[in-house]
């Protein structure tokens, strides 16, 4: 199994991958797992079968996997199914087989990261299979949990999703805060907006929140590059990308929920994001079950 699969969002973060695995064996492992280590001899060996107990997507084997390598080199871990792959009730989604001890010291950890993982990834896919048909793209935020950005993005894309920011330099992004604090010095979205297309890298996209027609089409004409309609009901939204006409791309976001989203995107808009895959995620139910001699 090649672990730099995981790397697929953002090439050359292995080693912060690394890191986040070694920090969460350390806050598991700070004092030696007691009861394993008084119950279970060094000699022993065993398997155990990662069993999904609902139906998903799975995201993460590789982050189960180097859970297991940094534990100990002699455990073998074999998928059975990749990252991305729908999995039902019942199905084995990978394999661990070594030392019993390390496989149980283990075992929460690489719990804890595919759980978390594949319930993203199955929130997202059921938001990408509601907009199917459309030119809507479902994508994140960074409402993730503080450490776990890279994994949470990871695993978006593996239920079909696709990335918004990564960090605050990976574009401009003008929330309704920003136009607050210019507002008190008397400037307004255009003036924002061209602003930041002064100062900011020229590589760079620039993106501004509206919760009005008028701002989008003040947004528009100064050159926004993507309008964010905040909170907009499905028919202002229809009318702000009328009046965008196309100058902009536009994203949805607010209050979106699986009930509305197939309407958002029927409403015409390019981008629909939403917090809710990462920032309340529900873990997909997976136990690692050890099995029996013979």
């Amino acid at each position: 199994m090649e672990q730099e699969k995981i790397l697929d969002p953002l090439p050359g973060n292995l080693g912060l991958i690394h890191h986040i695995v070694s920090d969460a064996l350390a806050e598991d492992l700070a004092m030696g797992d007691v009861t394993t280590e008084s119950l279970i001899p060094l000699e022993w060996k065993g398997t155990g079968i990662f069993l999904a107990k609902a139906d998903g997507v799975i995201a993460g084997l590789p982050v189960a996997a180097l859970v297991f390598k940094q534990i100990d080199s002699n455990i073998e871990f074999v998928q059975n199914v990749h990252d991305g792959s729908q999995v039902g009730k019942g199905d084995v989604i990978a394999k661990v087989a070594g030392p019993l001890r390390s496989i149980l010291m283990g075992e929460r950890t690489a719990l804890n990261f595919l759980q978390r993982m594949s319930g993203i990834a199955t929130e997202t896919a059921r938001y990408v299979a509601e907009v199917k048909g459309t030119k809507a793209f479902i994508v994140d935020t960074r409402k993730t949990a503080p450490g776990l950005r890279i994994l949470d993005k990871y695993a978006v894309q593996k239920g079909g999703g696709s990335n918004h920011r990564h960090n605050l330099g990976d574009g401009v992004l003008i929330k309704d805060n920003h136009l607050e604090a210019m507002a008190l010095y008397e400037k307004g979205i255009g003036d924002t907006v061209r602003l930041a297309r002064q100062k900011a890298p020229h590589t760079l996209k620039i993106e501004v929140e509206v919760e009005s027609i008028g701002d989008a089409e003040e947004a528009a004409k100064a050159g926004a590059d993507i309008i964010l309609l905040d909170n907009m009901s499905p028919d202002e939204m229809q009318r702000a990308v009328a009046v965008i006409n196309g100058r902009s791309l536009t994203e949805a976001s607010g209050g979106i929920t699986l009930a509305n989203v197939r309407e958002v995107a029927e409403a015409g808009v390019d981008l629909i994001s939403i917090g809710a895959l990462t920032h309340s995620v529900k873990a997909l139910d997976i136990s690692l079950d050890i099995q029996p001699r013979g």
